[in-house]
């Protein structure tokens, strides 16, 4: 049962979802008592994109040298050589190749500011997207009965009482499964609307009918000493400010796309030092079994639309650069003998890509054997060599600086990969 002092740390200002313009009066009254002061210090911020619908990280990040995956896709492979006649993959490193739809990424990787894990999933074989994303965004990829999501738990393991209700962002229209959890978090739809949707747990309909007024009679005045004030001052910071005209830095052209929107408002909350230290954002339209595409198509869309969002993201961060690392997530890969239909069925593992300062870029990190049918799991996919929760675990031990794996991660006992600078 959530406590109260849970609940209004986590779930109190999910009541303002009624949008600015519905403030109660006797809030602004509060916020503007309020001597502004400087309450959030700037901290180190783990962004985390989810690709839903699992994205065919063999058509993302090509080995093209392999010609057992050439013979399984006749018509979806894509070649490294420039005498193609098609566009060609970006050789990264002899090996693997990049699709030439993220070519905004190839820059990042030379800097060794991007990192790219291949082989990477989870070590339950299921091919239901509904179980596997829940798995991933638990971290306890055997057990459903997880209550609450492993970036609650790091948020849990930060080290500090939270002074702000925006340590947890999600700019999702709900919350999603990896915030779950007794830690703070809001989901954000549009900061221009401030839609802000109750947490994912069974008392939120109950709580969201009540008014923020009920709660504030109902609760100590010490209570509201340590997190009623800064809630005011959070609301207070978002009102004054113009998200509406935000403007990018350093030239950063977002694409006009939920993602790219997502990340833009990221953006604005990193700069606007609110308390934010983990955010959240999804993409969808991974599930390619229908007519997939090599250079053009819907894949190459998408992947066209997460390297130039996470590119506008970076760019425009700028001197906030080494305050963030990203790190993207999809709940499992694709088949490696492509389909009758042109595009590719549920498989095991697949790719992700971490940016920052602080990582072991450059590399495509992982370990993929020949993809020859008895190499494959299953005999159909690119076996899982890399357990999502080592990387994950290593980016938030070495970004945010925890280190409770046990906590963060139950029961999974594995190794890091190395990924992250030392």
């Amino acid at each position: 049962m959530t406590s109260r002092r849970g609940f209004i740390k986590a779930g109190g200002l999910a009541l303002f979802g009624i949008g600015l313009g519905g403030i109660p009066a006797f809030v602004a009254e509060a916020a503007a008592s309020v001597k502004k002061q400087e309450l959030y210090k700037k901290k180190k911020v783990l962004v985390c994109i989810f690709q839903r619908g699992a994205m065919d990280g063999l058509m993302a990040v090509t080995p093209f040298t392999d010609t057992f995956l050439q013979a399984a896709r006749p018509t979806l492979f894509m070649s490294a050589a420039k005498s193609s006649s098609n566009k060609p993959l970006i050789d990264l490193d002899g090996k693997f190749g990049l699709h030439p739809s993220m070519n905004a990424f190839e820059p990042l990787f030379r800097e060794k500011r991007l990192a790219i894990v291949h082989g990477i999933g989870s070590p339950n074989n299921t091919r239901s997207h509904f179980d596997a994303q829940d798995y991933m965004e638990s971290g306890t990829p055997f057990n459903k009965g997880t209550a609450s999501g492993w970036l609650d738990r790091a948020i849990g393991l930060l080290g500090h009482d939270a002074v702000s209700p925006f340590q947890g962002v999600s700019l999702t229209s709900a919350m999603p499964r990896s915030f779950y959890g007794d830690h703070p978090s809001v989901a954000i739809n549009n900061l221009q609307d401030f839609a802000i949707q109750m947490r994912g747990n069974p008392n939120g309909a109950n709580l969201a009918a009540r008014s923020f007024k009920d709660l504030y009679d109902q609760t100590s005045s010490s209570l509201l000493k340590q997190t009623g004030k800064e809630s005011f001052d959070a609301v207070k910071m978002l009102q004054k400010t113009d998200v509406k005209n935000y403007q990018p830095a350093n030239n950063a052209v977002y694409p006009t796309t939920a993602l790219g929107n997502a990340l833009k408002q990221i953006a604005q909350l990193v700069k606007m030092d609110v308390g934010m230290e983990v955010a959240f954002a999804e993409s969808g339209g991974w599930d390619t079994h229908f007519n997939q595409g090599t250079e053009n198509g819907i894949f190459a869309r998408n992947v066209s639309d997460l390297s130039s969002s996470i590119v506008a993201f970076w760019t425009d961060l700028g001197i906030y650069q080494d305050d963030v690392t990203l790190m993207t997530m999809t709940e499992f890969g694709r088949t490696v003998h492509q389909n009758g239909t042109g595009g590719t069925d549920h498989g095991r593992a697949s790719c992700n890509f971490i940016l920052g300062n602080d990582v072991n870029g450059g590399i495509v990190h992982g370990n993929i054997k020949p993809l020859a049918v008895e190499n494959l799991e299953d005999g159909r996919d690119l076996a899982v060599t890399t357990d999502f929760r080592s990387v994950f675990s290593e980016v938030a031990d070495k970004h945010l600086k925890i280190n409770n794996d046990q906590i963060l991660f139950p029961d999974w006992k594995g190794s890091k990969i190395g990924v992250m600078q030392t």
